[in-house]
């Protein structure tokens, strides 16, 4: 089993702490300010973690390796599920026309777009957030406002406001989790 040194870079915490940031700050460079797509981005931070683990902390290949797929596999298959399972639901709602119900029903409750907002961003919004997650409920709920007629940006911008509510209880939980809270029954 490895064991890692903390202070590897000169027995020095503040360098090595330094040294380990090097991946995010690839990452941030890449995205603001050379402009890179984010799946680019995301692999040159990977590639850096990588030399960095291997260079700087004296990891082995193979730990390296397998941190690397763990990794992976614990981002990539809940927030993809997640929201696949939300596109599946949300494309059944269009294909079969019900998408149409809801938005009218939410359209006739009011006129006042304000109350719309809030009932469409907040209201269904969290729903959605408990349901899928993963920025999924921004997506839907500002096409829903978008079809109830705000403009897109202004919908996408409401829905962005609105999800940092329930974020937190996003995706049955998954933030909190992931933040390392316990939660007992």
């Amino acid at each position: 089993m490895w064991t890692p040194n903390y202070t590897p870079v000169g027995g020095s915490l503040a360098l090595s702490v330094v040294v380990a940031c090097l991946p995010l700050i690839v990452i941030l460079l890449m995205l603001g300010v050379w402009r890179k797509p984010s799946w680019l981005a995301g692999l040159s931070g990977c590639v850096a973690a990588f030399v960095v683990a291997l260079a700087a902390y004296h990891m082995p290949a193979g730990t390296a390796i397998s941190s690397a797929l763990l990794g992976a596999a614990k981002g990539i298959l809940p927030v993809g599920w997640s929201v696949f399972s939300a596109l599946i639901l949300y494309r059944l709602t269009l294909e079969t026309g019900k998408f149409e119900i809801i938005k009218d029903s939410v359209a006739h409750i009011t006129t006042d777009q304000r109350l719309q907002a809030l009932l469409v961003a907040f209201a269904f919004g969290a729903l959605i957030e408990v349901a899928a997650g993963f920025g999924t409920p921004v997506a839907v709920a500002a096409g829903m406002l978008a079809g109830l007629g705000f403009s897109p940006f202004y919908a996408a911008g409401i829905c962005l406001v609105a999800n940092t509510s329930p974020v937190a209880f996003g995706s049955i939980g998954a933030p909190l989790f992931a933040g390392g809270v316990r939660v007992f029954l």
